[in-house]
């Protein structure tokens, strides 16, 4: 899970994209055929890189996702050792001629945008976070609106009645995750307690990559009667499903919840995957697809684009069966939220 700033309204980017060879070749001209790359694409992942199973995980999904369908396009994928070496990363896409560079992250706000106003030819996406020129998509989710939905299976699941949050670090864009969940659960179950607690706290953004303090916090949530607990704390998170694995306690007696991705999907049973109730989804891959399919197609790429639970951005997983017995009352809620019935609250 990385750092999310603001929501506003969709993209959707409805291309045909022109093969660099002839789809009515027989086969032996197929063979001879060379695949000329014309068009260039380069990723840049926040800290921890492809592998993270939240985050950064879900924009390489939609990376690999354009892979399989553009196959005529080249692709470069990068990620920071730190701040350090940020602006070094986004100058090696730009010297090598990048035709899109996709900034995954609020912490690329500072080079992606000096980058693009330096460079009007070279498209930007952004995730997370406003570049305010003609040549950059700024990519938003109404992540309030998914956490308002795993609070809301967090307050139906809990016995005790006592649930946790754990955000990676204190920003504005976490806060709509806290708020989202406070909000849901208090829908759910008026009288619930709800206690939240950060890893790490700005200029401090080590939060997001702290698996150890994200279990420390954990653990103490647990040992005092919690039973429920989501983490927008990007890698950190892993350290809470690492502590409800070694509680002693049995799924069902006590719960975690994802984010970004499908964690339930990602997540090895020896790391504590049958813990995992749900996970608030935001489809990171979704819009790092869209934006490389808008690309390859010529479509210009600008303004602000929001991907809500209308546009289906953001949303809960089903993966694990323990949710289905709540399904139908979390689809009732969802419902309220895309009608307008319910206006979920961006700040805690």
């Amino acid at each position: 899970m990385k750092n999310h700033r603001r929501a506003l309204l969709g993209i959707s980017a409805v291309v045909a994209v022109t093969l660099a060879f002839s789809p009515v070749a027989d086969a032996a001209s197929k063979k001879k055929t060379t695949k000329k790359v014309t068009k260039s694409v380069g990723l840049l992942f926040d800290i921890t890189g492809r592998g993270d199973k939240s985050f950064n995980d879900a924009a390489a999904a939609g990376l690999d996702k354009a892979k399989g369908q553009f196959k005529t396009v080249k692709y470069t994928e990068s990620a920071p050792t730190g701040d350090a070496d940020r602006p070094d990363r986004v100058k090696t896409l730009i010297s090598n001629k990048t035709g899109l560079i996709v900034c995954v992250g609020f912490l690329w706000t500072k080079d992606c945008g000096a980058s693009a106003k330096a460079n009007p030819g070279t498209s930007f996406a952004i995730i997370d976070d406003v570049i305010a020129t003609p040549n950059a998509v700024s990519l938003l989710f109404s992540e309030e609106q998914g956490s308002y939905l795993v609070g809301y299976a967090a307050a139906l699941k809990s016995k005790s009645g006592k649930l946790g949050f754990i955000g990676g670090v204190r920003t504005d864009g976490i806060a709509k995750f806290e708020a989202g969940y406070v909000a849901g659960a208090k829908a759910a179950n008026a009288k619930v307690t709800i206690e939240s607690k950060y890893v790490s706290e700005p200029p401090d953004f080590s939060g997001f990559n702290d698996p150890a303090k994200g279990k420390v916090i954990a653990k103490a949530m647990y040992d005092s009667g919690i039973d429920v607990v989501f983490h927008a704390a990007g890698g950190s998170g892993a350290g809470l499903f690492t502590a409800a694995k070694e509680s002693g306690k049995k799924p069902g007696e006590i719960w975690a919840i994802g984010v970004d991705s499908d964690q339930y999907q990602s997540v090895k049973p020896e790391n504590g995957q049958e813990y995992i109730l749900t996970s608030m989804l935001k489809r990171v891959d979704v819009a790092t697809y869209e934006a490389i399919k808008a690309y390859v197609a010529g479509k210009p790429l600008s303004g602000e684009s929001r991907f809500d639970l209308k546009r289906d951005g953001v949303g809960y997983s089903t993966s694990n069966p323990a949710i289905n017995d709540i399904k139908a009352q979390l689809e009732a809620a969802k419902a309220d939220i895309i009608s307008g019935k319910v206006v979920v609250p961006t700040k805690p």
